[in-house]
C-alpha cells in the first residue's frame, strides 16, 4: 500500500474522555447482558436439572430473531424523527426494558416441568432480546455519528473496546457468585438474585449514552427526510431497499468478510486449545491441563488491554487499514507458536501465543467499528441519506452470525478429528495431531482472508477527508459547527 497522507484532528471535532467513558460504558452494558445472558444458562441444567441438549437450543433459538429484528431496529432508528433524536429514546428505553425483562427471566419458581422451564425461558429469551436489541442497534449507530474525524473515530472505538473489555472480567465469576452458599441458598435463588444486580447495572449505567451523547445528524436535512407519513407496505419497502443497498456495498462486504474470517476463525477452535493443552501436552490430565489452560486464558485477557490500548494508537498512526493488517498479522504469528510452545517438556510455554493472539480480537473490534463509521460517511455521499444503524446492525449480525457458525461447526470439527471422551489420555497419534493442525492453521487461513478483503477495502485516511469535505460542502456547513 502506498503512503497515506496524514491529517492532524481539528479541536472542534475532538470528543471529549468523559463523552468517550460514557460511550464506553454502553459497551461495558452490551458485554455484560451478552456474557450473562450465555454464561447464566449453566444453572438451567446444574440448577434446574434441565436436558443439556435442550438448554442448548434455548441459547440458539432465540438468536435467529436477531437476523430479523437487528436490521428493523436499525431502519427505525434511522427513520425515527423526534424531539430527543433518532437513537437517544431507544437507548434510554431499551436500557430500562431489557434490564427489567432480564431480572423478570430469571425469577424461576422451583418444581415445575421441564417443559414449564424451557416455554418459559423460551417466550421471556425471545422478548428480552427485542429489549437488548432496543438498546444495541442504537447505541452501535450513535457512535458513528458522534465525530466526523477519521481519527477520533479510532480513538472513541478504542476507548469503548477498552472499557467493554470489564465486563469479561466480571463474567468468569458468574457461576461462583450463583453457586457461593455465604450468598444464596442454592443456585436458582442464585440466578434470581445475580439476574436482579445485572438488571440494576444494566438500568443505571445503560441510559447514560442517552441522558448524556449528542446526536450529530438528529435535525439535520442531509441526514433525514421531511417527515411524512408513510403506509406499512411503503415502510416495508424502503426497508429491504436500504438493507439491499448495504449490502450491495463492496466496501462494505469487504469489511463483513474480514470480521467474519477472524472472529469465526477464532471461535471455531477455541475449544481446541483446551483439548490440546489437556491431552498433549499433560497426557490427558484434565486437572494440571485445565490449571494451564486457566493461566494462559488469564494472559490472554490481560493482554487484550494493552493490545486495544496499542490498537487504538497504531491506527491513529499509520491508518486502520494499516493497522488492522499488523494486528492480524500478530495473531497469526501467536497460532503459528503454538506448534512450538504447546510442549510436553516445558509445559509453561503455553502462555507464550497469548499475548500474539490477544491481536486477533483486540485490534478487530477496535479498528473495525471505525472502518464502519468511515463507510456509512461513503454511502451517504451516494444515497444522501444517513444509515448507521442499517450498517451497524448488519455489521453485528455478522459477528453474531460468525458465532452461530462456530458453534455448530467447531463440534463437527471436533468429531473429525476421531476424539473420543471414553478414550481419556489414550487418544489416537492422528486424533491429536489433527487436534493440532486444526487449532493452528484454520484461524491462520481465515486471518490471511481477512487481510485480503481489507487490502479491497478504499477508504484511506486521504479518501475519508475528500469524503467529508463534499458532504460539508453539500450540507452547506461543517459538521463541527452543526
Amino acid at each position: 500500500m502506498k503512503t497515506e497522507t496524514r491529517f492532524q484532528t481539528a479541536p472542534e471535532d475532538r470528543i471529549s474522555v468523559s463523552h468517550r467513558i460514557i460511550y464506553g460504558l454502553g459497551a461495558f452494558v452490551n458485554n455484560l447482558l451478552a456474557a450473562a445472558s450465555g454464561g447464566m444458562m449453566i444453572v438451567l441444567n446444574l440448577g434446574f436439572g434441565m436436558n443439556p441438549a435442550l438448554v442448548g437450543l434455548l441459547g440458539a433459538l432465540p438468536r435467529l430473531t436477531d437476523a430479523l429484528t437487528d436490521p428493523i431496529m436499525g431502519y427505525i432508528s434511522d427513520n425515527t424523527r423526534s424531539r430527543w433524536g433518532r437513537r437517544r429514546p431507544y437507548i434510554f428505553a431499551g436500557a430500562i426494558a431489557a434490564g427489567v425483562i432480564f431480572a423478570l427471566l430469571w425469577q424461576l419458581p422451583e418444581g415445575k416441568s421441564e417443559n414449564f422451564y424451557f416455554v418459559y425461558f423460551l417466550v421471556g429469551s425471545i422478548i428480552f432480546y427485542l429489549a437488548y436489541t432496543m438498546f444495541a442497534t442504537p447505541w452501535v449507530a450513535i457512535g458513528y455519528e458522534l465525530t466526523p474525524d477519521y481519527h477520533e473515530r479510532t480513538r472513541l472505538m478504542g476507548t469503548q473496546n477498552f472499557i467493554g473489555q470489564l465486563a469479561y472480567v466480571v463474567s468468569p465469576w458468574f457461576l461462583w457468585i450463583m453457586t457461593y452458599d455465604g450468598f444464596f441458598e442454592n443456585q436458582a435463588d442464585g440466578a434470581a438474585g445475580l439476574a436482579i444486580i445485572i438488571a440494576v447495572v444494566t438500568i443505571s449505567v445503560g441510559i447514560l449514552p442517552a441522558v448524556f451523547l449528542k446526536e450529530r445528524f438528529s435535525d439535520s436535512a442531509a441526514a433525514t427526510k421531511e417527515r411524512v407519513k408513510t403506509s406499512f407496505v411503503q415502510n416495508m419497502r424502503q426497508f429491504f431497499h436500504g438493507f439491499a443497498l448495504v449490502l450491495k456495498s463492496k466496501p462494505f462486504v469487504m469489511l463483513c468478510i474480514a470480521t467474519f474470517m477472524v472472529f469465526n476463525g477464532f471461535m471455531l477452535i477455541s475449544s481446541f486449545q483446551f483439548y490440546v493443552i489437556i491431552y498433549y501436552v499433560f497426557a490427558g490430565d484434565q486437572t494440571v491441563g485445565a490449571e494451564y489452560a486457566g493461566y494462559a486464558g488469564t494472559v490472554l485477557g490481560i493482554a487484550t488491554f494493552a493490545v486495544v490500548v496499542l490498537a487504538t494508537w497504531l491506527g491513529t498512526k499509520v491508518g486502520k487499514r494499516r493497522a488492522f493488517i499488523a494486528t492480524t498479522a500478530l495473531s497469526m504469528v501467536g497460532y503459528a507458536l503454538k506448534w512450538f510452545c504447546y510442549n510436553p517438556e516445558i509445559p509453561w510455554l503455553v502462555v507464550v501465543p497469548m499475548p500474539f493472539l490477544a491481536f486477533g480480537l483486540g485490534g478487530l473490534f477496535t479498528i473495525m467499528p471505525a472502518m464502519v463509521a468511515d463507510m456509512v460517511d461513503l454511502d451517504e455521499l451516494s444515497t444522501r441519506e444517513r444509515r448507521e444503524g442499517m450498517f451497524g446492525s448488519i455489521f453485528w449480525w455478522v459477528v453474531k452470525l460468525g458465532m452461530a457458525a462456530a458453534l455448530a461447526g467447531g463440534g463437527y470439527l471436533l468429531e473429525a478429528t476421531g476424539f473420543s471422551v471414553d478414550l481419556g489420555a489414550n487418544q489416537p497419534e492422528q486424533t491429536i495431531f489433527l487436534l493440532r493442525i486444526f487449532d493452528i492453521f484454520i484461524p491462520i487461513v481465515a486471518s490471511g482472508i481477512a487481510i485480503w478483503a481489507i487490502l479491497q477495502f478504499p477508504i484511506t485516511e486521504e479518501k475519508a477527508h475528500e469524503v467529508r469535505k463534499e458532504l460539508e460542502r453539500r450540507r452547506g456547513k461543517i459538521d463541527s459547527d452543526e
